[in-house]
């Protein structure tokens, strides 16, 4: 296993999810179905595991009269994914 990476980021899904996160401070769920291009469904699985791994915060109102989900990077996410970013970089250099 290669020091630094984290399974839960091998997810193309995952990655794309946090990269956005990374650089936004909240991304509402159509937002973010739009720019990665997948369905509801699988957008949502992505976002629990996420969720579960405490690396999201998730934030739930009302516009209107329609729910609104947005999502941010927490900062146990944010600490865990640049981890896993300075591990690629490292894997691309060949200093394994």
């Amino acid at each position: 296993m290669i020091e630094g990476l984290n399974k839960i980021f091998e997810s193309r899904i995952r990655l794309g999810i946090m990269s956005v996160l990374m650089v936004n401070d909240w991304v509402d769920f159509n937002t973010l179905k739009e720019l990665l291009k997948v369905t509801d469904g699988n957008l949502a699985s992505h976002i629990s595991a996420l969720e579960k791994n405490e690396f999201i915060t998730i934030r739930k109102e009302f516009v209107g009269k329609k729910p609104k989900t947005s999502y941010a990077a927490s900062k146990l996410g944010k600490q865990a994914f640049k981890k896993h970013l300075a591990a690629l970089e490292k894997l691309l250099k060949g200093n394994m």
